[in-house]
């Protein structure tokens, strides 16, 4: 699937702070920083059908191409000159092997000209070979640093993944479930990139580790646009 194959609204999301560093928080569910050419996504789960496939469950195993078509979209609309993923980028250790020919093919022209760093996740804590880039635990540039879980503790400039943020709000007499991204201004929580991922609502005690208390935002993904809501004025499960 070419990168061209993939359409992503043309408005694109909507600016978000995070330790004084202006970042664009694209709907597609990623973030770019302008002045570093930087682009990051968060747990993308690739080969997750194959993997559940492994053990009898039938998915589509279309997951990894639709995935990576996404992905292909927002390298042509920003060109980064590094590319980023959070950790959990496979589903499993065995992912990487899994990966067809066609997909490896499309991971290559992505990868083609920029820096390609992979963070190590809880899915995929090895180094990830033959498959381009360089595995790292953790990156940091500036005032931020980039890792796939977030830290207990207070943790100024950090930019992580592993929770699948999901913020979830009454409107127009209906409840709505998006995908978000989830800061305070001092760190952030990414959503879900892949495909096949699902998501922790932020009212879970898990964002309370992180943020302390419900004095963060949620900017959830909307077609077109971000919508930024409180915390305290999303709904549990």
């Amino acid at each position: 699937m070419s990168v061209e194959g993939a359409r992503l609204p043309a408005a694109i999301g909507g600016d978000v702070v995070v330790a004084g560093i202006a970042l664009v928080a694209d709907c597609a569910g990623a973030l770019y920083w302008p002045e570093e050419g930087l682009l990051v996504v968060a747990d993308l789960h690739l080969e997750k059908g194959s993997s559940f496939a492994t053990r009898g469950v039938l998915l589509p195993p279309y997951d990894t191409a639709a995935t990576l078509a996404k992905l292909g979209a927002l390298v042509a609309r920003y060109a980064p000159r590094f590319v980023v993923a959070l950790g959990d980028s496979f589903h499993d250790g065995g992912g990487p092997q899994r990966v067809s020919n066609d997909d490896r093919a499309m991971l290559g022209s992505l990868q083609r000209g920029r820096d390609w760093i992979w963070i190590a996740g809880n899915h995929d804590p090895e180094p990830i070979r033959d498959l381009g880039g360089v595995s790292a635990a953790m990156f940091g540039i500036g005032p931020l640093i980039f890792r796939h879980a977030p830290e207990r503790e207070d943790a100024a400039g950090e930019v992580a993944g592993h929770l699948h943020p999901v913020a979830r709000v009454n409107g127009r007499g209906r409840t709505v479930s998006r995908r978000c991204f989830a800061t305070d201004g001092k760190r952030m929580v990414m959503p879900a990139f892949g495909a096949y991922t699902g998501g922790l609502n932020i009212r879970d005690a898990a964002f309370a580790d992180v943020f302390g208390t419900l004095k963060f935002t949620a900017h959830m993904l909307g077609d077109a646009r971000l919508y930024a809501i409180a915390a305290r004025r999303c709904l549990g499960d």
